[in-house]
């Protein structure tokens, strides 16, 4: 065989086995010695000077590539230094989930203790914990359903909404005195381990009074929806942050009202759907709050 060819082929050959190895390593995350090792998440706590019950969180950042927080509501992606408020006495466990590189995580957990309450800002929704039997009793049905194919179940702290499908849906309320002009932030924890399609989870705060049977739609604020592109997957966390639904009040997604009068109005919460979870969606700790 010609020496050319023979060195040719060779050249090839060794090449070959290069760019092989090159893609070994690119194919394999835990050998290419980009993910980092011992994170650190250490994060301190301060209470923030002139504002009552609120608290900055400080994450060290060497090393770190982004930040998860949980102060109880579910994790949330946040920035490396967050300010928190906890206006309800008790203590909370703060849990900051730092993020390196290759995706590598670590955790630390810290306790606030909020010794009082911050009496300007109580939560106007009675019953809103579902701690107890007289927590739900404060709450009306909608009576959407009229033969009980959707519902909502209680347990000690959380309520589910329950659909078959085929658009069944039900709503609970409560009337909720309100203060003209004022803005309120109205929030919540929802759940679900599983997705949906063609759903809906929506909450409302109007002045309509509610009706049996009548589907309620004054003053949309917040929610979930297949359609605007939540929901489809599990979720956990606050509405605030999981939902897609925009507010009636300014056609962007936020959970921001106020009103033109001062009175009653109605805190509504309403679900369902064509083809709806399996497991329901799981509401706790409903709060609704001057600013």
């Amino acid at each position: 065989m010609n020496l050319s060819i023979i060195l040719k082929r060779s050249a090839y050959l060794m090449l070959a086995i290069a760019l092989g190895s090159l893609t070994g390593c690119d194919d394999d995350p835990a050998n290419n010695g980009l993910t980092a090792a011992n994170v650190d998440a250490a994060f301190t706590i301060a209470p923030v000077a002139g504002k009552v019950n609120t608290y900055l969180l400080t994450a060290q950042e060497n090393g770190v590539i982004s930040s998860k927080w949980d102060i109880g509501y579910g994790a949330y992606m946040g920035k490396m230094t967050e300010e928190v408020v906890l206006p309800d006495a008790g203590t909370y466990t703060v849990t900051h989930t730092a993020i390196a590189a290759g995706g590598a995580t670590s955790k630390v957990s810290h306790d606030i203790v909020v010794a009082a309450s911050d009496p300007a800002k109580p939560n106007l929704v009675r019953g809103g914990f579902f701690n107890n039997a007289a927590d739900i009793a404060q709450w009306s049905s909608a009576k959407l359903s009229a033969t009980g194919a959707a519902f909502w179940s209680f347990n000690s702290g959380t309520a589910t909404i329950h659909s078959p499908g085929g658009w069944a849906q039900e709503g609970i309320y409560q009337a909720i005195d309100v203060v003209k002009d004022k803005e309120y932030t109205i929030d919540m924890l929802v759940s679900c381990p599983s997705g949906s399609d063609e759903t809906w989870f929506e909450v409302y705060a109007g002045k309509s009074v509610p009706k049996d049977g009548v589907e309620y739609k004054d003053n949309k604020v917040m929610g979930l929806s297949t359609w605007d592109g939540c929901a489809k997957g599990a979720f956990t966390g606050r509405l605030s942050s999981v939902g897609c639904v925009k507010n009636d009040g300014t056609a962007s997604v936020s959970n921001v009202v106020k009103f033109d009068t001062t009175g009653k109005i109605y805190l509504l919460i309403r679900s369902g759907g064509n083809t709806f979870t399996k497991d329901g969606i799981t509401v706790s700790r409903i709060e609704m709050r001057g600013k």
